[in-house]
């Protein structure tokens, strides 16, 4: 793939980035431009000393619909696409302990700019722009004004196109909210006020076109009930879709320290044993394997009582599942290392390019014999 053409000005000066750097800590979900006019989303709190890890979300190209620093940018929402994107740019692949394996980053001395998700949202509503041209961006601002009433504002950031100033007509609203405050204060926004309706009725048949796609072989009811559990409806106004991706504190969360190193590939079903940990980004499930469909390596049933966690570093899987599901699992098996303490996972990397690993909600069937 033709890496995108140069752009001007030089972004590597950007003296406001270095300041805006300085005062907002980098943070899950924020943006990154980097000296090329590359802009990534930043995946995860815990990053090597050389990078940022993410991939890129825009990018410039003729043939886009998005229009940033007077120039056509392209929007990317699959992330194993960063490897053809960032073809010519070898420096952004990176091995990564945290995943076990190589994934796409931004080197920290090419950053140019630190767009903050928390930070952007407290400036609309002191500098709301051009946003209020939108039927969409008049919703974000309602919401906005909301928060900020309910003095929750710092609970929440926006990502993706109201972040970086990109929004048009069909733009999506993307949040995130903060730790467990933020967890509650999502959940009554969400669930009763009148500014964002759920997805009921004929609506539900929209949400499973926009989620089926990346969760094949899912029947109609399961992918419902699995996508009903996170935070996403309608605005009110503009009808316009919404959600909200919990992330977790500020501080080091649970998962910081955690390596991963790769052994194969593995399709199972599992019961959710614990979800408490799987209602924020990155989400962590425990899990009991009842039965291994097909693996990579050889004699899997050595693994299968092995295996206690399913994790997933994007958000398609957050809050997704409780304690009791049956879930239908297809994804990379690793080894998990934790000061000392050595277990095994099923891991839901996007960062493949020869295939998509899910997990799905089963339907309420028999639970086959568990492997002995």
């Amino acid at each position: 793939m033709r890496s995108p053409e140069r752009l001007t000005p030089d972004f590597s000066r950007s003296s406001v980035s270095s300041k805006t750097r300085r005062e907002s800590p980098i943070r899950d979900r924020d943006y990154l431009l980097d000296k090329d006019g590359m802009i990534f989303k930043v995946i995860g709190d815990s990053h090597p000393e050389s990078h940022y890890l993410g991939y890129v979300k825009y990018y410039p190209d003729a043939r886009g619909d998005r229009s940033l620093f007077g120039r056509s940018y392209r929007q990317n929402s699959v992330v194993s696409k960063s490897f053809g994107i960032l073809a010519d740019r070898p420096e952004c692949y990176v091995y990564s302990e945290m995943l076990g394996c190589v994934i796409t980053g931004v080197p920290r001395s090419h950053v140019a700019h630190h767009y903050s998700a928390r930070e952007t949202l407290r400036e609309l509503l002191v500098e709301p722009r051009d946003r209020e041209n939108l039927a969409v961006g008049r919703d974000l601002l309602a919401i906005v004004r909301h928060l900020d009433q309910r003095q929750q504002l710092d609970l929440f950031g926006v990502t993706g196109s109201f972040l970086v100033g990109c929004a048009n007509k069909r733009s999506d609203i993307d949040l995130v909210c903060y730790g467990k405050e933020g967890y509650r204060a999502a959940r009554e926004i969400f669930g009763s006020s009148n500014l964002i309706q759920p997805y009921a009725g004929e609506n539900q048949t929209l949400l499973y076109l926009r989620r089926a796609k990346y969760m094949e072989g899912s029947g109609f009811d399961t992918l419902l009930k699995q996508e009903q559990r996170k935070f996403q409806g309608l605005t009110t106004g503009s009808g316009a879709h919404i959600n909200c991706e919990p992330l977790r504190e500020d501080d080091v969360g649970p998962l910081h320290g955690l390596q991963a190193k790769e052994i194969g590939e593995i399709t199972l079903l599992a019961t959710v044993t614990d979800h408490s940990e799987g209602v924020s980004t990155p989400a962590l499930y425990e899990i009991n394997v009842e039965r291994v469909l097909s693996a990579t390596v050889d004699d899997p049933q050595t693994f299968a009582n092995r295996v206690r966690y399913l994790r997933s570093y994007l958000g398609a899987y957050t809050g997704a599942f409780r304690s009791g599901d049956v879930v239908h699992v297809s994804g990379k098996l690793v080894h998990l290392l934790e000061g000392g303490k050595s277990s095994f996972g099923v891991e839901l990397t996007p960062w493949s390019a020869s295939r998509s690993y899910i997990a799905d909600l089963t339907a309420n069937v028999p639970v086959p014999q568990r492997i002995p």
